[in-house]
């Protein structure tokens, strides 16, 4: 996982120009891990930084994306959600808070191995229920 206080080198060793706003996105989906969409980010920034546009956020997300810095979950059709943590991990939405969380995959490996006379380009692994958090409210 990248270090928070070294954005500026990670970006440029993956071959981008550390701009503020870039840097600043990139310590938000470090920092939060709530696999925000583009509007969640911009939200959440441009209170901070005025001069944050909604098509700078897009651009910058298009950008990490190509340079495989962060991953895009596509869980529900028309929302694009973003993980900056792009290793090989599955994902659960809780269909009554929305929220999306990360899990391991360490059993599910050993069938991937199963696959070793294939060339896996892409991997989803989403599931759907509700969150521990939201059973527990409801048992209130």
């Amino acid at each position: 996982m990248v270090d928070v206080n070294n954005i500026d080198v990670y970006l440029k060793s993956q071959g981008i120009r550390p701009s503020f706003h870039r840097m600043k996105i990139l310590e938000y989906l470090l920092r939060e891990r709530n696999h925000p969409t583009v509007d969640t980010i911009f939200d959440s920034l441009r209170g901070m930084f005025p001069t944050l546009s909604r098509t700078t956020v897009y651009n910058t997300m298009k950008l990490f994306l190509s340079h495989g810095v962060v991953q895009a979950l596509t869980i529900e059709e028309k929302e694009v959600r973003y993980d900056a943590d792009t290793s090989l991990h599955g994902h659960f939405k809780c269909v009554v808070c929305g929220a999306v969380y990360d899990f391991g995959l360490e059993e599910e490996i050993k069938t991937f191995m199963n696959l070793k006379d294939f060339q896996i380009n892409e991997h989803y692994i989403f599931l759907k229920g509700v969150c521990k958090t939201c059973l527990e409210s409801r048992e209130v």
